[in-house]
């Protein structure tokens, strides 16, 4: 009664004779590379493609310094947010922002104790919101000393203001409800041994749980967060040690790149135009990985572990993304929660359709997106606007025909090519602009 597996089986039928299966070295199976394997690990692959890539990008770096010298200087980069030594308009601006999350935080108490009715509060509520998008806009096109980047940094603090604001509103309005429904508000327990003491509304209309939301690495409010129970220093340090090397890479790197790209564009020389796009679609790609893990990454858990914020999800694997839904949902976790939470699911509540409320979700973030590089350049061409629109056919065509790898190389695709068409179109138009007025001025000297 011996028993042979289905794979011995045949073999010993094909190979003939009795004991033939000791000495056998060949066996029913596919190659390694073959799908129908079930082989998985391409770990010495995957190290192999890094290896690659490093030494690649390495030579077009020693490449770029032999041909451009070293371009990282100290004064260039301050001046990229100061112009005048003597005016600060960017910070300025930052702290003014303090005046709306204080007339947030005062119009809440009032709604508390029932001093205002709720149409009362939302209608402050509707002004302060309204004034934090209007005001840094007025002022960053205003304001002749606010420098590009200045309003870039403003703006974006601005939104984000703009948007935890919209949440605190929303959530306390919700523990007001509960309140008069005369139910106790649902709380979470923080995370880790540290004993954090639970809030209740409206006992989290406090200075202190305000700053700290404003400060905490996420746009939904909560009135107790999960919280970790220590701040582990080597972790802040090697966090820490990633930030400085940003912005140098950047300046050396992409700016030659688009400088040289100005005058195909100018001459509307199509060749050349596609070579400097391509040449510019690697380092802009590389930059911006770098960019998601310096800012996702690196700055986000720094400000995590000092304020002992246990909810670490900025991001998850949006890299295997197989439709352009997934990645926009997984690469940008804070936003995502913060549109599905006071935007989507909401819409989806009043009846609104699926398929609209998602078309209207790409709408707002191609505003912030448009928003917060149009009025810093203090130019309109909408490119930032119609590249976050154009992602609705996109998403509905890889959806409808393209599935699982080809999917994904789409989505890298997108990534890799889509991004330097924009920065182009911006610098193109913002060196058109400039110039055309530096020439204009020169004929008024002349005159």
């Amino acid at each position: 009664g011996e028993v042979h597996s289905t794979t011995e089986g045949p073999r010993r039928r094909r190979m003939g004779g009795p004991g033939e299966q000791y000495w056998s070295c060949h066996s029913l199976q596919e190659s390694l590379l073959s799908s129908a394997s079930g082989y998985s690990n391409y770990r010495g692959i995957l190290n192999w493609c890094v290896v690659m890539l490093v030494l690649s990008n390495a030579r077009l770096f020693l490449e770029n310094l032999i041909k451009y010298g070293i371009l990282v200087d100290p004064i260039q980069v301050i001046s990229l947010f100061l112009k005048d030594p003597y005016s600060w308009p960017a910070p300025c601006l930052v702290i003014a922002s303090n005046a709306f999350i204080m007339a947030a935080l005062y119009t809440e108490r009032r709604l508390s104790v029932g001093t205002i009715s709720e149409a009362t509060g939302t209608f402050l509520y509707f002004i302060n919101l309204s004034v934090i998008l209007c005001f840094p806009a007025a002022t960053v096109l205003t304001v002749t000393s606010m420098t590009s980047v200045g309003g870039v940094f403003a703006l974006g603090v601005y939104t984000i203001v703009f948007l935890k604001l919209y949440s605190y509103m929303d959530v306390n309005r919700w523990c007001r409800e509960i309140r008069k429904a005369k139910a106790r508000p649902s709380v979470s327990r923080a995370n880790g041994a540290a004993a954090h003491a639970l809030v209740t509304y409206p006992g989290n209309l406090t200075h202190r749980d305000m700053y700290y939301f404003m400060f905490a690495p996420t746009l939904c409010y909560e009135l107790n967060f999960p919280r970790s129970s220590r701040i582990r220093k080597r972790f802040l340090l090697r966090r820490l040690f990633f930030e400085n090397y940003y912005f140098k890479l950047l300046l050396q790197w992409m700016v030659p790149t688009i400088q040289n790209s100005m005058k195909p564009f100018q001459d509307m020389d199509f060749s050349r135009m596609v070579e400097r796009l391509l040449k510019l679609a690697v380092p802009n790609h590389f930059i911006w990985l770098v960019f998601f893990y310096w800012f996702f990454h690196s700055s986000m858990n720094f400000v995590a572990e000092l304020m002992q914020f246990g909810d670490r999800e900025f991001y998850r694997d949006w890299w295997n993304s197989e439709t352009v839904t997934y990645f926009w949902a997984n690469w940008n976790i804070p936003v995502h929660k913060w549109c599905l939470r006071h935007f989507y699911k909401p819409m989806l509540q009043r009846g609104v359709n699926k398929w609209v409320a998602q078309t209207a979700v790409f709408l707002v973030s191609a505003f912030f997106h448009e928003y917060l590089v149009s009025i810093p350049l203090k130019m309109f061409r909408l490119w930032a606007f119609m590249g976050m629109m154009a992602q609705i056919p996109l998403a509905w065509f890889v959806g409808r025909f393209l599935r699982g790898n080809y999917g994904n190389a789409a989505m890298w695709m997108s990534l890799i090519i889509g991004q330097p068409i924009a920065v182009l179109m911006y610098v193109h138009d913002y060196y058109v602009l400039h110039s055309s007025q530096a020439q204009g001025g020169e004929r008024g000297v002349e005159l």
